[in-house]
């Protein structure tokens, strides 16, 4: 099956977003990119180290260059960080160039998929499920802000969540 346009996928850390993005542009015939790794890439070293040398703006101000250059590209499948809708200007571009799925997941079912990953700055913390309740509580409003669609990814298999995002952008297609 092959889309027009660009599909953009957000949600907080351990959504799906780039298991779910890499099976989509599969299935769609797109280009996947995920953009920490595309800022790892650039900057050849890994995200914690970028947040332990310039902080959480410094690593914004890379992830809003990086969505920048992506956005403008075609027929791609991008899955962004979950913090990458705290700024405007990520905002902006997201919904200007593409369809944007918010991968919604609950906070129990974020924190089981992310509890023994130590490659997530911000879980860094005393109390990392607390953490992801203050995440989703700061940042669910800016997701559905810009979401062309709301999946919940809680308890299914990638690939349902994949017929399912399908199935929404044929519906879309067919009343564009």
């Amino acid at each position: 099956m092959k889309m027009a346009g660009n599909i953009f996928l957000i949600g907080l850390m351990g959504a799906g977003k780039s298991t779910v993005g890499r099976l989509l542009s599969k299935s769609l015939d797109k280009t996947f990119y995920d953009s920490d790794h595309e800022i790892e890439r650039k900057t050849g070293v890994n995200i914690p180290l970028i947040f332990e040398l310039e902080g959480e703006s410094g690593f914004r101000k890379r992830e809003s260059q990086a969505i920048a250059e992506l956005v403008v590209l075609n027929n791609i499948v991008l899955a962004t960080g979950g913090g990458a809708v705290l700024l405007q200007e990520n905002r902006d571009a997201l919904s200007a160039h593409g369809i944007v799925v918010y991968l919604r997941a609950s906070v129990d079912e974020l924190w089981h998929r992310t509890r023994g990953d130590r490659n997530r700055p911000l879980l860094q913390t005393e109390n990392p499920r607390e953490r992801l309740q203050t995440l989703f509580s700061q940042r669910d409003p800016l997701y559905r802000e810009i979401a062309d669609l709301v999946i919940d990814t809680g308890g299914q298999p990638v690939t349902s969540i994949v017929t399912q995002i399908e199935q929404c952008l044929k519906v879309k297609d067919a009343n564009a």
